[in-house]
């Protein structure tokens, strides 16, 4: 899964783990406990993803499969890691609030609100993986969690079925 920060991808991630028994990876916190970055962004105040080392680093785990990933871009993972890709969205209304409660001010708040209006992470899941393993899932209200969790959990289903 993935999306622009502040739709709620974490929340989601976690509660699809707990009833499917998939694995959760969080990309950023993995980052983060192996240091996996190439240097500081000024501008946006954030360390720089090294991206080659995070796929280093999650490889072994992603070729065992059962891994529900949870990272706000996917241009960079390999094709092979993922049967099934979902961006979250989130109206800019909501999007603009959640992330100004996070502390995001300035261009920071003002590009990630952009990157939603303009579809990028979206775009960017097209241009990386077929087409129809792409889906687009809203995440505005409490109840939108609750469905996309029992969507993707039938989805879930489903493919162990088909291929266990």
């Amino acid at each position: 899964q993935t999306r622009t920060p502040g739709v709620g991808k974490t929340t989601l991630g976690k509660e699809l783990a707990e009833r499917t028994g998939l694995c959760y990876i969080n990309v950023g916190e993995v980052a983060q406990e192996g240091q996996l970055y190439d240097g500081f962004d000024e501008e946006y105040q954030c360390p720089v993803l090294d991206e080659d080392r995070v796929i280093d680093e999650l490889e072994d785990r992603m070729s065992e499969g059962g891994v529900i990933v949870d990272y706000h871009g996917c241009d960079f993972f390999p094709e092979r890691w993922f049967d099934i890709v979902f961006v979250l969205r989130t109206d800019n209304t909501c999007l603009y609030t959640r992330l100004e409660n996070r502390g995001y001010t300035g261009k920071k708040l003002e590009d990630n609100v952009q990157c939603e209006i303009f579809q990028t992470i979206y775009e960017e899941a097209m241009g990386a993986y077929k087409e129809e393993i792409v889906h687009q899932l809203p995440s505005n209200e409490p109840e939108d969690l609750e469905r996309n969790v029992e969507q993707i959990t039938q989805w879930v289903e489903q493919w162990m079925k088909d291929n266990n």
